[in-house]
């Protein structure tokens, strides 16, 4: 039986964040997630995840400007220091709030930036981040992000994270498998879980199209979930999507599907 975690960047928009950890707990969930929490404090926080008996699975490191468009700046030869400071606040953070892995997009092309020069940057950085996490006993994941939903993305296949995860050979690096993302970009969904489960750091679920709850689109999750359980997958499921019409209605489908909270 799956375990599933609810990513409060997209569950419970309902409330401001700070009150999604209470809804997620009432809800039923005993693990959640979250893409960037530092501008609401380090304490304010893990008060909330204590107060409501909740662990956290996942966040990620400070990515550069999110609202500007900005997604990731792990390739930028301009923010190298930047990036490092963010993965020590970020591995700071992970220690105290008891988070065990750390998530790292690599960021879009950079106009103007040969593509050898910012590949070079990423491993640089990967390689300073595995580090940085690896003294703390934490993983660090990498994802790849479908081209559709970011043009020029720098990972888009679970095949680009592997050849990467093969060059930094750092014992404590993980593909992060979004199921929704590689629905989008390269499909294959259960023959590449197969392929590369013992490399599988974290997964995170949506359906397709429309990036909502299972069951509203074209990924049987009953049989995917189903095939994450034969293989012995220990880790948290967690639940990344734009629920339809209301987060709690949404949550339906897991009874639906068989599975429990």
């Amino acid at each position: 039986m799956p375990r599933f975690a609810a990513n409060l960047s997209m569950l419970f928009t309902e409330v401001p964040f700070l009150d999604r950890f209470k809804a997620a707990r009432e809800a039923g969930f005993t693990a959640v997630e979250f893409l960037f929490p530092y501008e609401y404090g380090l304490d304010k926080v893990k008060a909330r995840l204590e107060e409501n008996g909740l662990k956290v699975v996942l966040f990620n490191l400070p990515a550069g400007d999110w609202a500007a468009g900005e997604r990731g700046i792990a390739a930028n030869p301009q923010r190298v220091d930047e990036f490092r400071a963010g993965v020590q606040q970020a591995a700071a953070w992970a220690v105290e709030l008891g988070a065990p892995r750390l998530n790292c997009l690599a960021g879009k092309e950079i106009a103007g930036v040969a593509a050898a020069e910012q590949e070079r940057v990423l491993k640089e950085n990967v390689r300073y981040a595995a580090a940085v996490l690896q003294d703390k006993g934490l993983k660090l994941m990498l994802e790849p992000i479908n081209h559709f939903d970011i043009p020029g993305f720098l990972l888009n296949t679970s095949n680009q994270v592997m050849q990467l995860i093969a060059e930094i050979g750092a014992p404590n690096v993980y593909l992060q498998y979004d199921v929704y993302h590689a629905q989008r970009e390269e499909g294959e969904l259960t023959a590449t879980i197969r392929k590369h489960f013992q490399q599988i750091g974290h997964i995170q679920i949506a359906d397709n199209p429309g990036r909502h709850q299972p069951g509203t689109g074209e990924i049987n999750y009953k049989f995917l979930l189903q095939e994450l359980d034969a293989l012995g997958y220990e880790g948290y499921v967690s639940l990344e999507y734009v629920p339809e019409p209301d987060t709690l209605t949404s949550l339906n489908w897991i009874s639906e599907h068989g599975f429990k909270l």
